[in-house]
């Protein structure tokens, strides 16, 4: 045999063999860890196998615990406790890694094993609501002196008690069945009853006679202290992660107008703020956590003030008019008159228009040391860009402006794939990355919606769950939104991002980015600023920049480009084309009798048309009808409808922009 030590290096041997225990004893040892009494014998043979799991309640004879495992193959399967509400899968450890085989196997295993579990959770459900029936009927009126309510500093609340003396609270189904029980005992020990059904199961501590808010907390003790300091109604939702379907069942039965109060508890495992936050984002609720770990009860018992943490002062929202306006509160900026702090903005354009380089310039300059951006003030801070797409093109666009500008470091963190920011999932993924930054950012840019919507762009509602996001990340970080946004592929659309028109309504800021044409510049345009005069238009070019240091596989030097400012095209100077043709249409409009439709000046085609040839603006039939075309941009009405001063109504059209529909409407009383 050929020596081989030379080309291995030295002896070889084997790799010590992993030895792994019995899948019984491996099973045993999860059913124990997991905080159970482990059954004294295991078997392996996919049956549903009943156990007295150690929980307090009934003794030696009650049979809470399951396990439902498969020795054949991989041995695997599920095991818990109907009264203490757990459940977790198992796999055995077999000191290797599983072939594909094994785990679709596995998969297959766990499928029949869950369908097992459903069949005998559903027998033991249907026991359960007979027998808990039977119970709370029989049970009667807890005592104001039972040990766990004095401990806590509660009313009976409509608790009872059972004969052996333990408190004990009922579970209802959105249906109003009684699905289970809770029982407490003395030292606030908790167990459900077993076999019940837990999941999306509350219980309304108070009633809803009065008009108000209503609202939710994870167990009796924190729901009845609630209720004693506001008077309102609590659900009790039992456990951190029921806080979202009691939260949504509560917003179907009582409608979108009943205002909902998450009260969450304040855990080291931030468990509480992190469902609470889930159901707030999907089912509109506020959410209120005391400012120190433990429950609302803990900070009632630490001597805090429960009434102020729950229920805002009328104040703080209706407020004198004289009062309001004595300070100044001028408009925060991030860079001056383009970025405003804490605000939503859109910035649109044509794919490949340079929307993208635009928003990385304003982001650069923001995250760097750098004051100014084209001769506006620039406040530096932490900026998150959460990129959907393009990451090898961010990665040489970065770098260029980096060395273009001589800034060595940014303060900008980048996320490595979109995700559905409007979905509780998505947000929440995008949250918890978030807080584990340094510092809370300045800017989050969304770049591009599409890849970061769940759902279609031109549904109103689609658009207002993305739109209640933003504004929950605005509340969470103090910060601004730049959404990165198309526009439509029509020429009238250019100048409008895609999509329903709820986008627009919703922001601060609206900002175009328009594609060069020709040897022209690229126009950056504000659309419109809500609590501020509109900038003046910026008029940039792309640079290009050869990257020091950066070669391709040709040994090619790798370029990108940067924006930078450029004077204005000649014509930009004169004045506006569109301010012209708006001339043109309210003299048209003066001429035919002034006619209004919806209180907005209406002018129709033929109208329109006449004008023209009887001022020689247009000297033939065939003009004039070019004049009036829709489509044409370039064109008298084609530029008015881009420039949103118009839009296409019954045989004409009808004015849209306030200013200008105002003064025509005003000018036609004072004619008459």
């Amino acid at each position: 045999m050929a020596d081989l030590t030379n080309i291995l290096g030295g002896s070889w041997s084997p790799p010590a063999e992993i030895k792994a225990d019995p899948p019984e004893l491996q099973l045993r040892d999860a059913i124990e860890n997991s905080g159970m009494t482990p059954p004294k014998d295991i078997v392996l043979d996919g049956k549903m196998h009943r156990f007295n799991s150690g929980t307090k309640g009934k003794g030696g004879h009650d049979k809470s615990g399951w396990y439902i495992a498969y020795g054949d193959g991989v041995p695997a399967g599920r095991f818990g406790c109907w009264r203490a509400g757990m459940e977790m899968t198992w796999r055995a450890d077999v000191g290797r890694k599983l072939t594909p085989s094994e785990e679709m196997a596995n998969v297959r295993r766990m499928s029949e094993a869950k369908a097992a579990r459903d069949i005998e959770l559903a027998k033991s459900r249907e026991v359960a609501s007979n027998t808990v029936e039977k119970i709370w009927s029989e049970a009667t009126a807890a005592h104001p002196d039972h040990p766990y309510l004095s401990r806590k500093g509660i009313g009976v609340n409509g608790a009872r008690v059972t004969g052996d003396g333990r408190l004990v609270v009922p579970l209802y189904n959105p249906n109003g069945t009684l699905s289970s029980l809770q029982y407490i005992d003395r030292e606030g020990g908790k167990l459900y009853h077993a076999g019940g059904q837990t999941g999306g199961c509350s219980w309304l501590v108070g009633t809803m006679d009065e008009p108000g808010a209503l609202y939710v907390a994870e167990g009796f003790a924190t729901a009845a202290t609630i209720h004693q300091v506001t008077g309102r109604p609590c659900l009790v939702a039992y456990s951190a992660s029921n806080l979202v379907p009691v939260t949504g069942a509560a917003r179907d039965k009582y409608g979108p107008t009943q205002e909902i109060v998450i009260v969450a508890d304040n855990d080291a495992s931030n468990t509480g703020q992190k469902y609470a936050d889930q159901a707030s984002a999907k089912f509109g609720a506020r959410t209120i956590m005391p400012p120190f770990q433990g429950d609302a009860n803990d900070y009632v018992a630490a001597g805090g003030d429960l009434s102020v943490l729950l229920i805002p002062p009328v104040s703080d929202w209706l407020i004198p008019a004289d009062d309001f306006c004595t300070k100044p509160a001028p408009i925060k900026w991030m860079v001056k008159n383009w970025i405003q702090d804490d605000a939503l903005i859109m910035i649109h354009g044509p794919s490949g228009g340079g929307k993208t380089f635009v928003a990385l310039d304003w982001c650069l300059h923001i995250a760097s040391s750098l004051t100014d951006w084209n001769g506006h003030r620039v406040k530096n801070g932490t900026v998150v860009y959460l990129a959907g797409e393009g990451h090898h093109g961010l990665r040489s666009r970065i770098s260029a402006w980096k060395q273009h500008h001589g800034v060595s470091s940014v303060n900008m963190w980048l996320s490595k794939a979109g995700c559905d920011l409007n979905t509780p999932e998505g947000y929440m993924k995008v949250v918890e990355a978030i807080r584990a930054l340094p510092h809370p950012p300045s800017v989050i840019v969304v770049d591009t919606l599409h890849r970061f919507l769940s759902g279609d762009e031109n549904s109103a509602q689609d658009a207002k769950t993305m739109i209640d996001a933003c504004a929950a990340l605005m509340r969470e970080f103090g910060c601004s939104i730049i959404l990165v946004h198309h526009t439509g592929v029509s020429d009238e659309a250019q100048h409008r991002a895609r999509g329903s028109s709820a986008w627009k309504g919703a922001l601060e800021i609206e900002i175009s980015v328009v594609p060069a044409k020709g040897d022209g510049p690229i126009q950056i345009v504000q659309r419109k600023s809500k609590d501020a005069e509109e900038a003046k238009p910026v008029y940039a070019v792309l640079e290009l920049v050869q990257i020091n240091g950066w070669f391709d596989e040709d040994g090619e030097q790798v370029s990108s480009a940067v924006i930078t400012q450029t004077e204005a095209p000649p014509e930009t100077r004169k004045e506006a084309k569109h301010t012209r043709d708006f001339k043109i249409f309210d003299s048209a409009w003066h001429k035919a009798g002034r006619e209004v439709r919806d209180d907005m000046p209406y002018l129709s085609k033929s109208a329109l048309k006449d004008y023209l040839m009887e001022k020689k603006i247009a000297t033939t039939e065939q003009s004039a009808t070019k004049m009036v075309q829709e489509g044409q941009t370039t064109r008298l009405i084609g530029n008015l409808i881009v420039s949103e001063m118009i839009t296409p109504h019954e045989h004409g059209w009808v004015v849209i922009c306030p200013e200008n529909g105002s003064a025509m409407m005003t000018s036609r009383k004072d004619y008459k």
